[in-house]
């Protein structure tokens, strides 16, 4: 049958035309492709220099240098009897400010930390020697002080800061209590360590409990499971839990670690079991396609050659199929860490003050301690907020970076 054509069909003029526009519109679409990666990168540059103006203050800490008589002062003690109890009761916190009006004027309490008196008495520990001669000692400044110092602050602590940098009393250095210290209630003394091993410790709860098994489940399912009705309903739930918000993780914990169980409240080891549950479908969906992904000729090759099916599994499809459940691990893991909301649900968002010395000590992670800090009043608290946001931002690049390295070593191409 043959069909007519109209006589533009073949005119070179109509050609062109609907070249043309094809080729128009190939433009356009690309011009659409360029404009959204570069609005994506805007934003994500928007998101990293704001991130970084206020985060890399917070790194830093004004410090007012103060010269002590331990003599001269209020504080009487014997060096060579010196002990933590007789620390405790000296009244630090009124001997630091007297010396501070003496040295600093009247407004000294205002220039000076509320927890100032607490470098001195780590001075003291340190070396009681001290306690016998005249000593300088860089004391944090308050939070005006330190604002106006770094950025923009009260009138009245820019006029302060101006009379303290010609005396030559006021400095701005890194602040290495930020990285070992804990959670306080001023923004001078706080620091994150308490948070990080925290964090350290809830992931590698975390690790220990979802990667084996997720694992071995995603092995089952894709070498020893019959295909029947209830191995698909397995296979659906997996892929269902991996959707479910992450609050409903936390309120299963919830109910069945703390209620049911009576495990401790506010542990790593409670959160590390809260986010195993979340993160182990994840692991068992990468591990299943990673596990896909092994040719079916290297079990045919294997079982040829006399291998029985145990060590097919785990001789040969295992090992090939490592890369990529190592890679769906890791990014399960990065996932966790940034979780918030199921930790909150178990109460992770105690107050802690020191450090955590195990799985079973009250501890808090670094994202909950994020959000603490975002709801504080004091403006010193902003800066603090942005600089974790950092460490938090530099350990999940860690990790993807981790995930991309031990990919790239164990990977086998055919």
């Amino acid at each position: 049958m043959t069909v007519e054509r109209l006589p533009t069909d073949w005119k070179s003029e109509a050609m062109r035309k609907r070249i043309a526009g094809r080729y128009a519109k190939e433009r356009r679409f690309r011009l659409i492709g360029l404009g959204a990666v570069v609005l994506s990168a805007a934003f994500l540059a928007f998101l990293l220099f704001t991130m970084m103006g206020n985060g890399l203050r917070g790194f830093t800490r004004t410090e007012i240098a103060l010269t002590v008589d331990f003599p001269a002062s209020p504080l009487l003690l014997d060096p060579a009897a010196i002990t933590d109890e007789s620390l405790n009761q000296a009244n630090l916190p009124m001997v630091t400010s007297t010396v501070a009006k003496q040295a600093l004027g009247p407004d000294a309490d205002t220039l000076l930390s509320s927890t100032a008196w607490i470098t001195i008495r780590d001075a003291i520990k340190a070396d009681p020697s001290i306690l016998s001669r005249t000593e300088t000692i860089a004391l944090p400044a308050s939070t005006g002080i330190d604002l106006a110092a770094k950025s923009e602050g009260p009138p009245e602590a820019e006029a302060a800061v101006a009379r303290m940098e010609k005396a030559g009393v006021l400095t701005t250095g890194f602040n290495w209590n930020f990285l070992s210290a804990s959670d306080g209630t001023d923004p001078a003394q706080v620091g994150i360590w308490g948070a990080f091993k925290g964090t350290l410790l809830t992931m590698l709860v975390t690790l220990l409990l979802s990667f084996p098994v997720g694992v071995a489940t995603a092995l089952y399912l894709e070498e020893y499971a019959p295909k029947a009705w209830w191995t698909d309903i397995i296979e659906v739930s997996i892929n269902n839990l991996a959707a479910v918000p992450s609050i409903i993780f936390g309120l299963l914990g919830l109910s069945i670690f703390l209620n049911l169980l009576h495990l401790p409240r506010s542990a790593a080891l409670v959160g590390g079991m809260t986010l195993a549950l979340m993160t182990m479908p994840v692991i068992v969906i990468a591990g299943r396609n990673a596990i896909k992904s092994v040719p079916p000729s290297i079990r045919d090759a294997a079982l040829g050659i006399g291998a029985s099916p145990v060590q097919v599994v785990f001789q040969h499809v295992l090992p090939l199929a490592l890369p990529g459940i190592l890679t769906g691990t890791i990014i399960g893991m990065a996932r966790a860490l940034g979780e918030t909301a199921p930790l909150l649900m178990i109460g992770m968002r105690a107050f802690i003050a020191t450090p955590p010395g195990g799985i079973s000590d009250p501890a808090t992670v670094l994202p909950v301690q994020i959000f603490l800090w975002s709801d504080e009043v004091s403006k010193g608290f902003v800066e603090k907020t942005s600089a974790a946001i950092i460490v938090l931002l530099a350990f999940l690049l860690a990790m993807n970076g981790l995930a991309i390295y031990l990919r790239n070593k164990f990977e086998t191409r055919w």
